[in-house]
């Protein structure tokens, strides 16, 4: 099982706070959903600049993935 990790996704909405978009993620890695969410509100302050009616934020768990490379062995 990969390592899952937590970002913060800020979404810009419409009026009604409906139709909302991924605008940006923060850069910052939270190993729990709970770190995650009481780092939301700092993160919408720094994020106030978007063009957006109504700014939203939103924890997301992501896994973290190694890449590998392989050497192909050339056919013989």
């Amino acid at each position: 099982m990969e390592p899952l990790f937590y970002v913060i996704a800020i979404m810009g909405c419409g009026d009604s706070a409906v139709a909302c978009q991924e605008a940006r993620v923060e850069p910052v890695r939270y190993e729990s959903a709970a770190q995650c969410q009481a780092a939301m509100l700092p993160a919408l302050e720094r994020n106030a600049d978007l063009s957006f009616p109504v700014i939203t934020a939103a924890c997301q768990s992501r896994n973290q993935f190694m890449a590998r490379a392989d050497k192909a062995s050339p056919a013989g």
